[in-house]
């Protein structure tokens, strides 16, 4: 079972030494390791959240400034393989965490390697965009992702 909880420097530790191997590939390409990764995360978000397996720390993910002027987020996430074994689950918590992104935010953008194929599928059924072009970050390619709020004058954002 998977519980939602407000992200805590303790949970740091937990995620970053049983982080996947995806996961920690990225961080290394910007020149983190998943320690710093995560507690940048943590302390740059407007909203961070841990999910919880059975109890235990096993993801972490948030929402950063990017642009507040243009309304711009920066969605991340970094998970152990736990997480990723409770995909079915978290695909069904990812809208409502999504449009609590976009009461902030507009647009959410940021980049995933194209060798994490989980991620990228998950961001797909969130209904995020996938870029073609990639861009290579410490020597790992990755592309673009993004997803756009719609907004309708009297309900305010609406989930696409």
């Amino acid at each position: 079972m998977i519980e939602i909880v407000a992200a805590s420097p303790a949970h740091v530790g937990r995620i970053a030494n049983r982080m996947r191997e995806a996961d920690r590939e990225e961080c290394e390409a910007y020149g983190r390791s998943p320690k710093e990764a995560l507690r940048l995360g943590l302390r740059s978000s407007v909203l961070a959240s841990t999910a919880l397996v059975d109890g235990s720390p096993e993801g972490m993910f948030g929402v950063a400034p990017l642009n507040a002027l243009e309304g711009t987020g920066r969605p991340w996430m970094l998970a152990t393989d736990a997480a990723s074994h409770c995909a079915r689950e978290l695909l069904d918590l990812g809208p409502p965490v999504i449009e609590a992104m976009h009461r902030r935010f507009a647009r959410l953008e940021n980049y995933v390697s194209i060798r994490n194929r989980r991620a990228i599928r998950m961001l797909m059924a969130w209904g995020f965009e996938i870029g073609d072009e990639t861009m290579e970050f410490g020597g790992v390619e990755f592309r673009e992702f993004w997803r756009e709020a719609i907004f309708s004058p009297a309900n305010g954002p609406l989930q696409l």
